[in-house]
């Protein structure tokens, strides 16, 4: 009997895989925070997929993490700060050699979940697909991307890629997934805090090409200095060309923002000027812009951490 997928998080991307795996036939369980949130599932009937116009749900199986029935495999879709605390709930149910599949935007989460589970292999994972919620329990699928998985301590491929061929998510297993991860991470320094400060759309930060420019610098010399030289490379291109594919797009940041949310800032930004500070390396420019971030939060009564 295959192994079954327990998906934490049912925002956008962990709705987005448990429908698509329920509908190749794989078996899937989703964990929702408490028994109020499994009753409101419970009515509205299950998961809805939003495809091409056209919705389909899924019954897919839910629980609350105090059930106790052991967990093999764990899709880890919730947001970066709240990662380690949700995992660490779930740790008395997983197996001897559980798997997790970290979805988290930026860095610093993954090795906090990773150090509260020893005993299981954390895998991570980053994903250019476009998914938005227009209700509760339903996903609109926006875009079509790819996941990049990896495990940096173990290079070696898992069998249950065969699962997500069969559900139809594209995806590739990479020998060098930190590349990958800090490769976005300054993709996501570069646009999404300037969209939140200039009130934009990605395409608007054209006109703030200067100072788009003035942090890829800075971007690149801390990604060499992590030995991630891949990762900087003509990393100002990759930006301006971001900018314009996404262009009539807002960003992740902006949008939570806009719906008074709370941000990840402390895995994106704040991670970089971090990682700079430890290595002494002075970024004048990403260090205002973090204060500036900051600053914009706090006097919207949003949470800077």
């Amino acid at each position: 009997m295959s192994t079954t997928w327990h998906i934490l998080g049912a925002g956008s991307l962990g709705t987005l895989w448990a429908t698509r795996l329920a509908r190749a036939g794989v078996a899937v369980r989703l964990i929702v925070r408490d028994e109020n949130r499994l009753n409101a599932y419970h009515a509205a009937g299950g998961l809805t997929l939003v495809e091409h116009g056209s919705a389909s749900t899924y019954a897919v199986p839910a629980e609350t993490p105090d059930s106790d029935a052991p967990i093999s495999r764990l899709l880890v879709a919730c947001k970066a700060y709240d990662a380690e605390h949700a995992v660490a709930q779930l740790a008395p149910r997983l197996t001897p050699g559980a798997e997790l599949i970290l979805l988290q935007n930026g860095l610093g989460s993954q090795d906090a979940v990773a150090a509260r589970v020893p005993q299981a292999r954390c895998i991570s994972a980053s994903s250019t697909e476009g998914a938005f919620r227009d209700g509760d329990w339903r996903v609109v699928f926006a875009g079509h991307g790819y996941t990049w998985l990896g495990d940096a301590g173990h290079p070696v491929a898992p069998i249950w890629l065969d699962d997500l061929n069969a559900a139809g998510i594209p995806h590739e297993w990479s020998t060098e997934i930190l590349t990958r991860l800090w490769r976005k991470l300054a993709l996501n320094c570069a646009i999404n805090p300037l969209t939140v400060l200039h009130g934009c759309r990605n395409g608007g930060l054209q006109d703030h090409h200067c100072e788009v420019a003035t942090l890829c610098v800075e971007l690149t010399e801390l990604l060499d200095r992590c030995g991630q030289p891949a990762a900087a490379e003509d990393l100002q291109q990759e930006v301006e060309r971001v900018i314009q594919a996404t262009a009539a797009n807002y960003s992740s940041m902006y949008q939570d923002v806009a719906h008074q949310r709370r941000t990840e800032i402390s895995y994106l930004l704040g991670h970089a000027c971090k990682v700079a500070a430890r290595h002494q390396l002075n970024l004048p420019h990403l260090n205002q812009l973090q204060q500036r971030l900051v600053t914009h939060l706090h006097s919207l009564g949003l949470p800077s951490d």
